[in-house]
Parts: structure tokens; C-alpha cells; sequence
């Protein structure tokens, strides 16, 4: 996979424009004369770096998937509680997804193909090896007695995304029940009231012995 530390500041500027581009376009909508353009270089330095569109957006993938797994081993290595440490992980999880919710469609649309464009294999080693931390930090929770060992951990990021989706494709009902009338207003709900909501339901979830 490749790592943050090993791309140059040139090559996150690629992604960055590339990603905005495909969220507002769709890939098949976004030529690489356009990102060329956008990120004020010469198309040939694409070429040069990425080889081709579709393996920009695979380095694109990868670039998310292991930043997000540096983000986490810092949380997990703070001197902080258990708790603490879950709170942060589901706000990060969120703010990462909402900030990013155009690509991650795009995502998922390629990854549910047939015949996907692009190799998802770094990917989804990525989201195991997410996936392996936030086991190994509640099993740690479990043996000191903080989180309860009934639980499901395979299921908790689902809950989290499961939440955070319901409400981003269901944006024009809960817009109206919470009186979000901009977009700022859903920004900010987003940030401060679904977090706390499923910051509360995770620990429930972790805490409740049956």
C-alpha cells in the first residue's frame, strides 16, 4: 500500500484536485486533461506519476484508507481511556466519511461492479488492517474490564456508517424534521449532534452486559 510519507507534496495535489473532480463528476466524467488543467500542470506529470487514470484513482483509495490507519494508531496511542479513545475513533470515522461521502459513492459504485476498473486489493487490506486495530483496542477494553465481552466488534463500524448513510441519503427528510435549512446547518449537525448520538450508541453497544 502506499503510504502518506512516500508521496511528494506535487502527487497529494494530484489526488486532492482528482478527488474533487470525481466527486463532482463521476469518473467516466472526468478526463485526465481536466485534472491536468485543474491542478495547473502538465498532463504528461499523470502520466508520469500514476500512469493512468485508473490507477490515480487506486492511489487515491490508497492514499485515504492509510492515512485514516495513521489517524487511528495515534488515537490509540494517546494517554487516554478507553472510552476516550472510542469517542474520538467514531468522530473521526464520521468527519472523514462526511467529509469525503461524494467519493466514498464513487467507491462503492466501482467496488460493486462486475469488473471493477481498478484493483481494490490495497484497499481492502487497508480496511482489514483498520479493522484489526479497533478489534485489538476493545479486546484490550474487554480484558480490563471496561467493554463487555458480548460483543459483536465486526459490527461496529457498520453501525457507525449505517447511521451516518441513513441520515446523508435521507437528507431532505431529516433536513426538514431537524430544520436544516443550509448547508452549513447539516455540516454542523452532522459534526456536533449525529456524533454525539452514535458516540453514545457505540459505548451502549460496548458497555451493556445482557
Amino acid at each position: 500500500m502506499i503510504q502518506c510519507m512516500e508521496l511528494n507534496e506535487k502527487q497529494i495535489h494530484i489526488l486532492k484536485v482528482s478527488e474533487e473532480l470525481f466527486s463532482k463528476n463521476g469518473f467516466d466524467g472526468t478526463s485526465v486533461r481536466m485534472i491536468a488543467k485543474t491542478a495547473g500542470i502538465n498532463i504528461a506529470m499523470i502520466s508520469y506519476y500514476f500512469g493512468s487514470k485508473e490507477k490515480l484513482l487506486e492511489t487515491l483509495v490508497s492514499y485515504r484508507i492509510s492515512s485514516f490507519k495513521i489517524e487511528i494508531e495515534q488515537i490509540i496511542q494517546q494517554e487516554s481511556t478507553f472510552i476516550e479513545k472510542i469517542d474520538a475513533i467514531v468522530a473521526s470515522v464520521i468527519k472523514r466519511i462526511h467529509n469525503s461521502r461524494r467519493i466514498q459513492k464513487l467507491i462503492h459504485f466501482e467496488f460493486s461492479r462486475e469488473h471493477p476498473k481498478i484493483d481494490f486489493s490495497n484497499y481492502l487490506k487497508g480496511k482489514q488492517e483498520n479493522l484489526d486495530s479497533l478489534k485489538k483496542l476493545i479486546e484490550d477494553g474487554q480484558k480490563e474490564g471496561v467493554f463487555s465481552k458480548n460483543v459483536n466488534i465486526e459490527l461496529i463500524i457498520p453501525t457507525i456508517l449505517g447511521s451516518y448513510f441513513n441520515l446523508y441519503y435521507n437528507k431532505k427528510i431529516y433536513s426538514k424534521a431537524h430544520r436544516l435549512f443550509e448547508e452549513d446547518n447539516f455540516d454542523e449537525f452532522v459534526a456536533h449532534t449525529l456524533t454525539q448520538h452514535i458516540q453514545r450508541t457505540i459505548k451502549a453497544l460496548l458497555t451493556y452486559e445482557e
